[in-house]
């Protein structure tokens, strides 16, 4: 087994986690964001950050969160 196995991420799953964290994390981003040595070029790395996040969770719970998602669509 590698010592860095790349671990996937459920599209569906991604998205969520993404939103969640930009929420989560608004107050945070907007810091940063409106930070003097921010610069445009910098967004793709700072969604990069937040979307390595997704990668801590199993596919299992990934899947098992995106199917409590449809659920919830459905209700």
């Amino acid at each position: 087994m590698p010592a860095n196995p790349k671990r996937e991420t459920h599209p569906e799953f991604a998205a969520y986690y993404l939103q969640r964290a930009t929420q989560e994390l608004a107050d945070d981003l907007e810091k940063v964001r409106t930070a003097e040595d921010f610069k445009a070029d910098s967004v793709p790395a700072l969604v990069h950050a937040l979307q390595q996040g997704a990668v801590q969770f199993s596919v299992e719970d990934q899947k098992r969160l995106v199917a409590g998602l449809g659920r919830a669509g459905k209700a």
